[in-house]
């Protein structure tokens, strides 16, 4: 479940260095994380990331998040009760479907939100495969589902 608002921030974050790929983590409740809780996962907070893929010319098609960063966010959606869900990133040249890099690079089992050149956001499931590691995470497609939450309390800290 992801609010309107999350969706807004995480469009305009994703978009605005086009055209290389944005980037961020997605913070919120894993599915079933505790009794009572719903059975999908809840996004609560986009962090935006800087794009340091280290060869700047393929930063068009290619991302990486900074370690320093995952570990600020992780401790930042810690303090809240929060987990990183996953990332999302954009495609600003290609469709919204993950790519074998994408794959390969993910942690997973992990949610991947992407923006794709046409303006597309679309939600995936990038699945754990037990035993032979030298198989690639399979992306499943999930629908996103829009919840009735007011936005996210937390973001003040980060001037929102």
């Amino acid at each position: 479940m992801v609010d309107s608002h999350q969706l807004t921030v995480l469009r305009a974050v994703l978009a605005a260095v086009a055209p290389q790929e944005g980037c961020a983590l997605l913070l919120g409740h894993p599915a079933g994380a505790c009794p009572g809780a719903p059975a999908a996962a809840s996004l609560r907070f986009t962090w935006p990331c800087l794009n340091v893929w280290p060869q700047c010319e393929q930063r068009c098609e290619r991302f990486a998040i900074d370690p320093r960063e995952q570990l600020m966010a992780q401790k930042w959606g810690r303090q809240r009760g929060w987990q990183v869900l996953g990332t999302a990133h954009s495609h600003p040249s290609s469709a919204a479907i993950p790519s074998l890099t994408d794959c390969a690079w993910a942690f997973a089992p992990a949610l991947m939100l992407i923006l794709g050149a046409s303006g597309e956001l679309r939600a995936w499931w990038i699945a754990d495969l037990p035993g032979d590691s030298s198989v690639l995470p399979a992306a499943r497609e999930l629908a996103l589902v829009l919840s009735a939450l007011r936005p996210s309390a937390g973001g003040e800290d980060l001037g929102e």
